[in-house]
């Protein structure tokens, strides 16, 4: 039975081979949205499972209140994990100090690279559970170790065994290769992590480092804090438990931050990083559903296309069921049946998407930033893909099946059958579905692409075309940073070159214990503190307010400070130049001057209020050197040049510069792809609504046949047929505007206030929305309306 069944179906589809290519390719183009949707959301929720131990991980971290606010940060100080370990040792299997992923200058004979990596606690290798392919967990119990990455061993050695080999990092410290581990893949928080070294490495030869741990330094907070849980211990209850280690450990006139100690597992490491006054609010997780609820829509749009051109065709095989009928047919065996064809057609169609989607893949990853490979030998996707193909099939086939197994044999024989007024209702209401749900995706697209825009276009606070800024990694940089910058200012490559503790596209160090005259003695205040050589503002362009820049004529200077305007409205001075700020208390106390205040240095996050900071004048600023090209020449010579130079001073180190302005742009990055992915998915929605459409005006064509001929034989022109064949479908696009338009407005008012510096949404969105659908659906239903009209009447109506 199911063989006839199947072959019936066949024959079905290559009778009507127009509306089959629709049905199929229809299903085949959202099957693959879905599927291509299902793979990066399935990518997503597994982040950091690559890791044995991800249910028991977590990250040790700390709210605070400052400025006013209750922040939450993943720096804490180096103490806490001795107190850790004595007051909660056996609530942990292992706690790990480590310091921020960065790059850093491996060099081996004359082979020298920049690789990302960190100084790391020895237990790990066995907490990340890494796939050691030389060494084992145990190869970072010596200070002067190292484990590389598989692709870093490679960069390094080529072919050649890298076990034993003496490398030098930062032209510093010789360390020996005690391991070598598997790539870390893409889908991991720890992606880019190609060593680690000991952590006792970095704090044997790191002064301040050292400093902080010997001296028991509770107020500095630079390190990070990783653990493993024990697996008897439930993590939300040791985290309640932990909450006081740091307050407990200082004294009561340092109590005013109120800090709380809390663990952050891994689980929620990537999808929930999300902290608004010490409240976890999600984050890209909401990115993920929203991704899993377009798939859904889509592969929903296409089965409407489904049912649609099946009961659109419905009087055609009303005959076909009333002769199966009469001649015994139950109508369960007609259910089938007509589920069989929705099955045939779900399968060609769920093979084509499997085409499609491999060969979509490579671009796709590329877009997402993703490494997704097609899961041949995974036996959850193809039970997922098994079910996926059952209920798509359920689902395009169930009305189709139900509602054409219900005719009535004697009246459809009689040639009594019509469908009636209301039988195209059911059409009508999804085509309004298809047409709202593809509105609200173009309304969508158009708002998060003007965010990304407003953002874009947001008052940087300085110039960065022509900036470059460059890595100081190795010891040489410090020691001979004048004479470097002296020859490149000779070069004449060059317009201005500066040195600062951070780059201008980051803050690296905040500081609390800044007191003014008027300062509320129970506000805690943090500032963002940036030390700079006297030339920084000239390189990077600041716009002054009141005051002046720093000066090497003025030896004051040295105790000046230049704060931006976001410093002075929170502390709420007026006429700021000249006044004191005092740093720290007692003896020790540091009084600086302010001489100028710039307009706010767009340095962090672009969606974010710019940060009270302070800017301070040392000469031996040497985390990062910023250079303004000439722009008087090319700046490939310009950069050719500053090359050599450096060559010159530093052999030891690679010349790796970054464009200010790409670094910049990377801050776009996240919201750049989901606008991207938002709007091709929004297009393919619009397709597959389309294709449904061009297959329902083609049967109405096709329907109104004779309809058309006569009208044209007593004088109807093209126009005014046309005006006949398209006003319905018109009539349900602008239906579908007035739903989408409100329910676009309400979600993405709320999507926008989740940015402090948003754009709003202007009104004109809507309407043009609702014109660019409409244009879409003349020029989709024109096709078949022109055509008919354009039919010889003669032929139409030679049956009667």
């Amino acid at each position: 039975m199911l063989k006839n069944y199947l072959k019936i179906a066949y024959r079905s589809l290559l009778k009507n081979k127009g509306y089959s290519a629709i049905n199929i390719g229809g299903l085949a183009v959202g099957m693959a949205v879905a599927m291509l949707i299902g793979l990066w959301v399935y990518d997503e929720l597994t982040y950091d499972r690559y890791h044995r131990n991800y249910d028991r991980l977590v990250q040790v971290m700390q709210h605070q209140h400052i400025n006013g606010h209750k922040g939450t940060e993943k720096s804490v100080p180096m103490p806490l994990v001795v107190e850790m370990k004595n007051r909660y040792g056996s609530d942990f299997k292992h706690l790990a100090m480590a310091t921020w992923q960065g790059p850093q200058i491996l060099a081996y004979g004359d082979k020298k690279i920049s690789k990302s990596g960190n100084f790391m606690d020895a237990a790990i290798p066995e907490m990340l559970s890494l796939e050691m392919l030389h060494g084992d967990y145990h190869a970072l119990k010596e200070q002067n170790s190292i484990i590389l990455s598989a692709r870093t061993a490679e960069a390094l050695f080529g072919s050649q065994p890298a076990m034993g080999k003496i490398i030098k990092m930062n032209n510093k410290n010789d360390v020996k290769v005690t391991g070598v581990y598997q790539n870390l893949p893409n889908n991991t928080e720890f992606q880019d992590l190609n060593f680690i070294a000991p952590w006792e490495l970095y704090v044997n030869t790191v002064s301040w480092v050292k400093r902080a741990r010997d001296e028991g330094q509770w107020d500095n907070n630079s390190f990070q804090l990783f653990a493993q849980v024990a697996d008897h211990v439930d993590i939300d209850k040791l985290s309640a438990k932990i909450k006081n280690a740091k307050l407990d450990r200082l004294a009561k006139d340092e109590r005013t931050s109120k800090p709380e100690i809390f663990l952050h597992p891994m689980s929620n490491w990537h999808l929930r990083s999300n902290w608004v006054e010490g409240e976890n609010l999600g984050g890209f997780i909401k990115y993920v559903w929203l991704f899993a609820i377009v798939g859904a829509f889509v592969l929903f749009l296409a089965c409407i296309n489904f049912m649609n051109l099946s009961t659109a065709r419905s009087e055609k095989r009303a005959k076909e069921v009333g002769i199966r009928k009469a001649v015994g047919s139950l109508r369960a065996q007609l259910v089938n049946q007509f589920f069989s064809e929705s099955f045939l057609v779900v399968v060609i169609a769920y093979a084509g998407a499997v085409v499609l989607t491999i060969a979509l893949l490579p671009a796709f990853n590329e877009m997402a930033a993703k490494q997704i490979e097609f899961p041949w030998g995974n036996p959850s996707f193809w039970l997922a893909s098994l079910v996926f193909v059952f209920l798509t099939g359920l689902l395009a086939g169930s009305y189709p099946a139900l509602y054409l197994s219900s005719f009535q044999p004697i009246r459809v024989l009689k040639g009594a059958f019509r469908v009636g007024k209301f039988a195209a209702v059911p059409r009508k209401v999804l085509v309004v579905m298809q047409f709202t749900v593809s509105i609200t995706l173009i309304i969508g697209t158009v708002i998060v692409y003007q965010q990304i825009q407003h953002t874009k276009s947001r008052p940087m606070g300085y110039d960065y075309n022509g900036l470059i800024m460059i890595g100081l990694g190795v010891p040489e940089f410090t020691q001979r940073s004048e004479i470097i910058q002296d020859d490149l200012r000779n070069s004449g490559s060059i317009s201005s070159v500066a040195l600062s503790s951070s780059p201008p596209t980051g803050v690296w160090s905040n500081n609390g214990g800044f007191s003014w005259e008027g300062k509320n003695p129970e506000l805690q205040a943090d500032f963002c503190t940036i030390w700079v050589t006297p030339d920084f503002g000239k390189t990077v362009g600041w716009n002054f307010t009141e005051g002046r820049d720093f000066s090497r004529s003025f030896l004051t200077d040295s105790t000046g400070l230049v704060v931006n305007e976001a410093a002075v409205k929170f502390m709420g001075i007026k006429n700021p130049v000249g006044k004191i700020v005092q740093w720290g208390s007692g003896k020790d106390a540091e009084h600086y001057t302010i001489i100028g205040v710039i307009k706010d240095m767009l340095m962090e996050s672009p969606y974010e209020p710019v940060r009270q900071s302070f800017y301070l004048m040392n000469k031996d600023a040497s985390n990062f050197m910023t250079i303004k090209l000439n722009p008087n020449k090319s700046v490939q010579e310009s950069l050719s040049s500053v090359e050599k130079v450096l060559k010159k001073h530093v052999p030891s180190a690679p010349f790796e510069y970054q464009f200010v302005s790409d670094d910049f742009g990377k801050k776009f990055s996240s919201e750049e792809r989901i606008g991207k992915l938002a709007g091709i998915f929004s297009g393919l929605a619009i397709f597959i609504s389309c294709l449904g459409l061009f297959g329902l005006a083609s049967f109405v064509a096709e329907q109104r046949i004779k309809e058309i001929g006569v009208r044209k034989v007593l004088g109807a022109s093209i126009l005014n047929l046309w005006t006949l064949m398209s006003q319905d479908f018109l009539v349900l696009v602008i239906i579908s505007c007035a739903i989408a338009s409100p329910i676009a407005y309400y979600f993405l008012s709320g999507w926008l206030l989740t940015y402090k510096y948003h754009t709003t949404i202007q009104w004109w969105i809507f309407p043009a929305a609702a014109i660019s659908a409409i244009l879409i659906t003349v020029l989709t239903v024109s096709y078949q309306a022109i055509r008919a009209a354009l039919l010889n009447p003669v032929k139409s109506l030679r049956s009667e």
